[in-house]
């Protein structure tokens, strides 16, 4: 029987399929924030040249690549691009996992998903191999639903209700 009331307004279920997403924010907020943290103090990965750089990285990727302009682009600058990498990586993690402009920080993810997908995973066979069409497709219910509840966002959306403000 599902009438059992948790907060005295939704079933088991309906307060299930509220927080649905909660773990999937989580696992990528978390893995986010690492990987930007593990680029920062990695020093190997921000240089634009040798063994498990951005640089080697980046010209490794450049002939598999479904855009090789996304890779020239980032080769112009590598050092400069791995920092916007790992600090957009940074930034992405901690707007999920704290809610702040939960849908934007979503957004942001996928699209860093999107491009590692096009450049560096692209050759990768079978696709499924590749986990970064994987975060791209796990982005996306976040970028639909943003960071609804336990979040910064859900805290400014109760006090402009509580004050009469927008909605």
């Amino acid at each position: 029987m599902h009438t059992t009331r948790l907060d005295g307004h939704r079933t088991w279920r309906e307060t299930a399929g509220h927080y649905a997403l909660l773990p999937l924010r989580v696992f990528l907020g978390i893995t986010f924030v690492y990987a930007g943290l593990d680029k920062l103090t990695d020093s190997a990965f921000l240089k634009s040249g040798g063994t498990g750089s951005i640089g080697e990285t980046m010209r490794a990727a450049r002939g598999s690549a479904a855009i090789p302009a996304l890779v020239d682009l980032a080769l112009k600058s590598p050092v400069g691009f791995g920092y916007a990498m790992a600090l957009g990586e940074l930034a992405v993690g901690i707007g999920v996992l704290i809610g702040l402009f939960g849908r934007l920080a979503a957004l942001g993810g996928a699209l860093i998903s999107l491009s590692l997908w096009l450049t560096v995973s692209w050759a990768t066979t079978p696709y499924y191999y590749g986990n970064d069409l994987a975060y791209l497709m796990a982005w996306l219910p976040l970028v639909l639903a943003g960071t609804p509840y336990l979040s910064v966002d859900a805290a400014w959306r109760a006090r402009r209700r509580r004050t009469g403000g927008y909605r």
